[in-house]
């Protein structure tokens, strides 16, 4: 077996098991391993490739898949994606089983309490990782916190917010 492939099953496996929150949590330590620790990626294609990630439809972590083929084109994406989602989908379904079937154990409802900060900390360090690698300027932190307040304290339609977004940018970029 190639070295690369190995390398990214090795990557991945490990990265599946602490995707609590889902596969955003895991965006940190995927940019580290693919960035820092292996220097197959860029920040910047980092977060290009985090980016077409968040834009194609399918799961969150389509990102392992575009960052296998970059390594190592379609066996590289095949190994990544294999890492990436077969560990958590075998350690899910003996969990699943166990969880229906213990519906008022005290340590279920202790690890639904204990996990939801942990989730909500993971999916945060991710967030803050993107906006790290894309050298995300004041700019873009500030429309980050205002969407991001607009859209959980009001009703406001996500349509309509991503439309003032664009015209707000497009605006500034004619006004420059």
């Amino acid at each position: 077996m190639n070295r690369n492939v190995l390398a990214l099953l090795l990557v991945f496996s490990p990265l599946s098991m602490l995707s609590i929150g889902g596969g955003q949590a895991t965006i940190p330590e995927m940019q580290h391993q693919a960035v820092v620790v292996h220097g197959w990626l860029t920040n910047g294609q980092f977060a290009d490739l985090f980016a077409i990630s968040r834009a194609a439809p399918g799961p969150s972590s389509l990102i392992a898949a575009l960052i296998g083929w970059q390594v190592y084109g379609f066996w590289g994406a095949v190994a990544a994606t294999i890492g990436i989602f077969l560990p958590s989908s075998l350690l899910m379904y003996a969990v699943s089983t166990w969880w229906f079937r213990r519906q008022d154990s005290p340590i279920r409802r202790a690890i639904e309490r204990g996990l939801a900060p942990i989730a909500v900390g993971l999916v945060f360090a991710g967030a803050m990782t993107v906006l790290r690698a894309a050298h995300a300027g004041t700019l873009a932190l500030v429309t980050t916190a205002a969407v991001c307040l607009l859209q959980s304290t009001t009703r406001i339609s996500t349509h309509v917010t991503v439309g003032a977004v664009t015209s707000v940018y497009l605006l500034l970029f004619y006004l420059r």
